[in-house]
């Protein structure tokens, strides 16, 4: 496994109280993990953790925070960890699991390059109501059922646009799919776009599998990456309805089906 964090040496959130549950891991080093936050640490409420998930460092919950201890917790770890292996946001992963009704875009890593940080700089605040009618069908990768319409802009090493796709899928909607590289997976998004089964792609794409390349007009994605950069989509997903109505992040599936069919 191989991971990118971001490292600083301070507790960005501190909670009352000093209680541990939970704990998976080697129960001894758990137990001193446990004992050393909470000393250094005194108004932290550790709830949960968890020396089993990452090599060489600890996982500590407090309440719906996470951050990263080593085992003697000489230092401190906040950020996100990526698997770079399987293109997972282990963190985003687990904080949606903790709490499912987050509503949290997915951030980019350190990796993501520069034109995802040119998005975050540069691109104005996003506008509540947009229209996609300039946008060309190269650009869009269509799948689903004959529920609701929705576009989503997304890229496909994103775990909320995974933990999305399976959730709009399951509600049988109709989706527009429009990749974004925020993760640097344009060649993934070309293999989707290209591929003669979109919904089976796509699929295979979020399942972090390997899509045969195909040949096809791939210009609609430069046109996705433009649009986006100029509406201010710094992270994905961004969800657009057919009234032009935006949400920006993971929404629940509770808040889905009242929105796809017009609530606010």
């Amino acid at each position: 496994m191989r991971l990118a964090l971001s490292l600083l040496m301070s507790c960005t959130a501190c909670l009352p109280g000093a209680h541990a549950e939970p704990v998976h891991g080697d129960t001894a080093t758990v137990k001193a993990v446990t004992k050393a936050v909470a000393t250094r640490l005194p108004r932290t409420r550790i709830t949960h953790v968890d020396c089993s998930v990452l090599p060489g460092l600890c996982e500590v919950q407090a309440g719906s925070t996470l951050f990263y201890v080593d085992p003697k917790v000489h230092f401190l770890v906040v950020g996100h960890a990526y698997d770079l292996e399987t293109h997972q946001d282990l963190t985003a992963a687990k904080l949606l699991a903790i709490n499912p009704d987050s509503l949290i875009s997915t951030p980019t890593p350190a990796h993501a390059g520069a034109d995802a940080t040119q998005r975050r700089t540069d691109a104005a605040p996003p506008p509540a109501n947009i229209s996609l009618t300039d946008l060309p069908a190269s650009g869009a990768i269509e799948w689903g059922g004959k529920g609701p319409h929705v576009t989503v802009f997304s890229d496909f090493h994103c775990g909320y646009c995974r933990q999305l796709h399976q959730d709009l899928k399951a509600m049988g909607a109709r989706v527009t799919e429009r990749p974004i590289s925020v993760l640097g997976t344009r060649d993934v998004s070309e293999a989707v776009l290209c591929a003669p089964d979109h919904a089976a792609a796509v699929d295979t794409a979020y399942a972090g599998e390997a899509i045969p390349k195909g040949t096809c007009d791939a210009s609609g994605l430069d046109a996705n990456e433009t649009f986006a950069r100029v509406h201010g989509f710094s992270g994905t997903p961004v969800l657009v309805r057919d009234d032009g109505a935006v949400v920006l992040g993971y929404r629940p599936r509770e808040f889905l089906n009242a929105w796809l069919k017009g609530g606010d």
